[in-house]
């Protein structure tokens, strides 16, 4: 049986000091993975890069892949903030009106550095499986299908973990075929705008 390569931090950064090092570490990784790609990434390269010793690197993670993971769980984490506060203020807001806010905030968070989210989908092995992603999706659905349950009385489906599932598989698949394939879509307006009619349509007369 392979051995699993661990993907969690050796620890967390305390003080003000490690923690401007641990930011380091991951910005220089995010450069590389960018300019250089996945396989051509070191942890000897991301230290350099960072300006800071390999054994400083290695006090915080033990490989590149805890490195990845810890870049994909800041952006998840950004992306759960960013949609908790988005339904938060439209809660009371009529679907017609949500759903374009939430379509343009989840675009937004993958215009912020598409090349980098371009290398972590379709470079890195096994992203889909690290359990950051699935608590994160299991958070931002709880949400949303507690925003439509407010609002059931004015869509058309009624089986809301079904209606939460195409939701969320819809905006995230055109979002992050756009960031591989269209990357130009994600700031002129015109994806945001297809995609919320695309899901008006469905929740209003399915």
């Amino acid at each position: 049986m392979p051995q699993k390569i661990p993907t969690t931090p050796r620890k967390l950064p305390q003080q003000d000091r490690s923690k401007t090092t641990v930011e380091a570490i991951l910005i220089a990784t995010a450069r590389i993975l960018t300019e250089e790609g996945y396989d051509r990434a070191s942890t000897n390269r991301i230290a350099e890069l960072a300006g800071v010793s390999i054994g400083s690197l290695y006090q915080y993670f033990p490989n590149k892949e805890a490195l990845v993971a810890a870049l994909v769980e800041q952006h998840i984490n950004e992306m759960v903030v960013l949609v908790e506060s988005k339904l938060r203020d439209l809660f009371d807001a009529p679907i017609e009106v949500a759903l374009p806010e939430l379509v343009k905030a989840a675009i937004a968070a993958h215009a912020v550095n598409p090349q980098l989210h371009k290398v972590l989908n379709e470079e890195v092995p096994c992203i889909s499986r690290l359990q950051q992603v699935a608590n994160a999706e299991e958070q931002i659905n709880a949400m949303l299908r507690n925003y439509l349950e407010r609002w059931r009385g004015h869509i058309q489906p009624q089986n809301l973990d079904l209606t939460v599932f195409i939701l969320g598989r819809t905006v995230e698949a055109l979002t992050h075929a756009a960031v591989i394939e269209y990357p130009e879509l994600l700031s002129d307006g015109q994806l945001e705008r297809e995609i919320s009619t695309l899901l008006l349509v469905y929740l209003q007369n399915s």
